[in-house]
């Protein structure tokens, strides 16, 4: 980062810099934001508290929620304001202020049309994607974006700088692979397109390695992220990493800049715009875990490892309001992997193995408590409700170890038929029997032999009348369409059989600091606090803690962002 270097370096002595606008954190909310700002012409600090920039956004699928679109619109998925609204409508039991919805919905679309006409960031239709509810006004395809894949070999030297996905992500030790390699990779023997889609990806995979760390070829969250910081150093925005906020400065009730922690000193920055919060919220800070989740409070967060509250404490500090809301986080059943070098890791269950055909979700009761096939962050809170009437924490997920060769399971990949290695390490457990399996894992053997023969009834007649597995959009679209009947039922019968324990970890974080609709940040009477702005976590959820569809967080992160660097340039959004 020789730009960041080069500005500091011009007065290092004071310890001091003036800027138009500073900007707290380098996820996506950030980086839009800080973005932004630098195209309409402000000088921009952007300070990042840890190593590297991305955060969570780095980690995440990349998805963006924005309902409206242009580039959904131009192939072929058409939208209304009237559909949008009657599906928010019936999602959402207390939405925030109309005027924030309608910022959201008139600056989403708005803000990926700047960014595709100014900067690196491109995204396109995912194609069939459902919203996760099915509900009026839902729709099977349109709303949801994923990031063009990236080649990180751009960035040269800074390209260490950009955060990496979860390990389990990744294959081969290092490789990134979107939605669309897994089935060449897996039938890479079956045609020759698959073959060479294959070679092409492990060939350039074993050439970067010769230079970097990992491999360039990005996708999902890290491409969105790389490119955000493509376009930061093309307008040469200084961004400071290893640079946490210490305090905010205020002048008569309005902030004016803060103090951030750089290389062992202090610098004090002014900001004559103003400042945006993006620290990524609150996910590892024990006390507001404790205040805004349920109990038990929740071991596991996938929220990136620095955030731990910096920016909401700071706000708080100066009366800004936290708004409370369900279950104060956004959820996916995880399980836990241990890695190479020994540490635990965390496999987020988003969709690859709990809508297939051939398994169950139990809890210690042996007894079904969801439809395995809903949203991750439905089946995350399924698991707080269910605890309350029978140990639900962790649950389990129960199959043949033929659907794990199949379908894989957690970060056991597709195709895995040895075992040993997964089951040594403590991360599955097998069995040849259901009651042995019971046994191994802590699980009642005859509520579990009810569940499955239930089950089973359900998958020879194609209708789960429990939970509906396979009966909505969402569940058939992740099921398995070479399945005869129900894409998402298959009876569970022959073993050996398998167990994996999950757990409900945040990916974000729900309840969070009150804005308005340029993300000013407000306080206990709604008053905006002058000069102070938050985007991402550090925002309360702009749909009342609940997951309308794929990109939920990364949507109104980057469309806040956009309207609080917006407002600050001129006063007003744009």
């Amino acid at each position: 980062m020789a730009a960041a270097t080069a500005v500091l370096g011009a007065s290092p002595a004071q310890g001091e810099r003036e800027v138009d606008l500073l900007v707290v954190g380098a996820g996506a909310g950030g980086m839009t934001a800080a973005l932004v700002g630098a195209l309409e012409g402000l000088d921009v600090l952007l300070c990042e508290k840890s190593a590297q920039v991305g955060g969570t956004s780095a980690t995440s699928a990349g998805t963006v929620w924005i309902p409206g679109n242009s580039q959904s619109r131009k192939a072929g998925y058409p939208d209304s304001a009237e559909q949008i609204g009657t599906y928010l409508d019936a999602l959402i039991e207390s939405p925030p202020p109309p005027a924030i919805r309608a910022a959201f919905l008139e600056s989403g679309p708005a803000m990926l049309d700047y960014l595709e006409a100014r900067s690196e960031v491109r995204f396109i239709p995912t194609g069939r994607h459902p919203d996760y509810r099915e509900l009026p006004g839902a729709t099977t395809a349109g709303r949801g974006l994923i990031p063009e894949s990236f080649d990180g070999r751009l960035l040269r030297e800074a390209f260490r700088l950009v955060a990496p996905p979860i390990e389990e992500y990744m294959v081969l030790g290092g490789m990134m692979v979107a939605k669309a390699d897994i089935a060449p990779l897996l039938g890479r023997f079956k045609s020759p397109g698959n073959f060479l889609h294959a070679a092409r990806l492990a060939l350039r995979y074993f050439l970067d390695r010769l230079y970097y760390p990992r491999g360039t070829r990005l996708t999902m969250g890290n491409a969105l992220v790389a490119r955000l910081f493509h376009s930061l150093r093309q307008k040469a925005v200084p961004v400071l990493l290893e640079s946490p906020i210490e305090s905010l400065l205020t002048e008569n009730g309005a902030v004016t800049g803060a103090n951030i922690r750089h290389k062992g000193d202090t610098l004090r920055v002014r900001a004559r715009r103003g400042v945006i919060l993006a620290t990524g919220g609150w996910g590892h800070d024990p006390a507001m875990r404790a205040a805004c989740m349920p109990e038990p409070t929740p071991q596991y967060s996938l929220a990136y490892p620095a955030n731990t509250g910096d920016g909401v404490a700071l706000a708080k500090g100066l009366g800004a309001n936290i708004r409370k809301q369900r279950s104060g986080g956004l959820w996916a059943p995880a399980s836990v992997t241990l890695r190479r070098d020994g540490t635990h890791g965390l496999y987020p269950h988003f969709l690859y193995d709990r809508a297939k055909p051939g398994l169950i979700a139990v809890n210690a009761a042996g007894r079904r408590f969801v439809n395995e096939g809903c949203s991750y962050h439905d089946f995350g809170e399924a698991m707080f409700e269910a605890h309350r009437q029978s140990p639900c924490m962790p649950a389990w997920l129960i199959c043949e170890s033929a659907f794990v060769a199949a379908y894989g399971l957690g970060a056991i990949h597709p195709g895995t038929r040895d075992l040993a290695p997964h089951i040594a390490s403590g991360y599955l457990s097998v069995a040849d029997s259901l009651q042995a399996l019971a046994q191994k894992i802590g699980v009642d053997a005859a509520g579990l032999a009810a569940s499955v023969a239930e089950h089973n009834e359900y998958a020879k007649t194609g209708v789960d009348l429990a939970f509906g597995k396979g009966s909505t959009e969402l569940n058939r679209y992740n099921g398995d369409p070479n399945q005869p009947g129900n894409p998402c039922l298959k009876p569970i019968e022959q073993g050996p059989f398998c167990a994996m324990a999950v757990w409900p970890a945040d990916i974000s974080v729900s309840a969070s600091l009150v804005t308005d609709e340029n993300a000013r940040i407000l306080d206990a009477a709604g008053r905006p606090i002058a000069g102070l702005y938050a985007c991402g976590n550090d925002m309360a959820s702009i749909f009342g803690g609940h997951y309308p569809g794929p990109g939920t967080t990364l949507g109104p992160a980057m469309t806040f962002g956009y309207r609080a660097a917006m407002h600050a340039a001129h006063g007003k959004p744009a």
